[in-house]
């Protein structure tokens, strides 16, 4: 029974791979062109599969970590206490220059 269950993951992981191979776009696969990787997946089953997980597919795209303000920042001059009281003096005409 438990070779029975090996088995069909083994087949559901090479089929799997298949198809991540067949509808990923040929200018997305990376390091060897894409008929070649059909033929690793199909000829080496189980280590074409891995090989494909891990140098193959396409590598999805990084975000760039988003920077917090410093404590205590304001995030925008309209954030900042101290260029709105200028920005009202100088609004109502206060402005000493």
């Amino acid at each position: 029974m438990a070779g029975v269950l090996i088995g069909l993951a083994l087949l559901a992981f090479w089929l799997f791979s298949l198809f991540d191979v067949v509808t990923t776009p040929e200018d997305e696969v990376r390091n060897v062109p894409k008929p070649l990787w059909i033929l690793i997946v199909v000829l080496i089953p189980l280590l074409g599969g891995v090989v494909w997980m891990a140098r193959g597919r396409p590598r999805a795209p990084r975000a760039a970590w988003p920077v917090p303000p410093g404590p205590g920042a304001p995030k925008g001059p309209d954030d900042d206490p101290d260029f709105l009281k200028d920005l009202d003096r100088r609004m109502r005409g206060d402005d000493v220059s």
